[in-house]
């Protein structure tokens, strides 16, 4: 077994090695930002850094220390038809999409499958989910444990809602030691920030 103290170092490694393009831009404490385009708007009460790289047509993706170590990924009023990130092959390998029929329900199995898809990994678990308000309407809260590419056992969160036919979520992911417990109140308190604009 890797000892803790390597595998932090390994990561943090990892994070110093990517170029700095990837990071366009910078959330800054206090100041209102609109997601990407979007009726979604955050406030974030400390600063954040926005990676270049967008996961998909309604999604992007901020981080505190780096993508592997705290990815906060907003999918912005997501399309009924359209899957939650960019497909890399539509006819051999289609993502899963956001139907007309997916229910709240439905959003922790509709979010596994396209981790399996996407990151191509076999071990995902929803350990907890519940009914939570969410944008001034209905909405819900669930927890999962994944194992990535990389073997590190990560934990995520994730808040969603459908509002006029449409699915606004924020998930949270970060390695299950130390890193997920360090920053999951900094990606609670841009939950507690989100309002849709009207």
């Amino acid at each position: 077994m890797i000892p803790l103290r390597m595998m932090l170092a390994a990561l943090a490694l990892t994070v110093t090695a990517t170029p700095a393009a990837f990071a366009n831009g910078y959330r800054e404490k206090g100041k209102v930002v609109q997601i990407k385009n979007s009726a979604l708007s955050v406030t974030p009460p400390r600063d954040w850094n926005q990676l270049g790289v967008k996961p998909g047509k309604f999604a992007e993706t901020w981080t505190l220390d780096g993508e592997q170590l705290n990815d906060v990924t907003f999918y912005a009023g997501v399309e009924q038809g359209e899957p939650l990130v960019r497909e890399r092959d539509r006819k051999r390998d289609p993502m899963p999409r956001f139907l007309a029929t997916t229910l709240l329900i439905d959003v922790p199995e509709l979010l596994e499958r396209t981790y399996r898809a996407q990151r191509q990994i076999g071990t995902f678990a929803v350990t907890a989910s519940r009914p939570q308000p969410f944008l001034g309407t209905d909405g819900v809260i669930f927890a999962y444990d994944y194992l990535d590419s990389d073997d590190l056992p990560r934990k995520g969160e994730a808040t969603a809602a459908i509002v006029n036919g449409r699915l606004f979520m924020m998930t949270f992911d970060a390695p299950r030691l130390h890193f997920f417990d360090t920053s999951v109140s900094d990606y609670r308190a841009l939950v507690a920030s989100a309002t849709l604009v009207k």
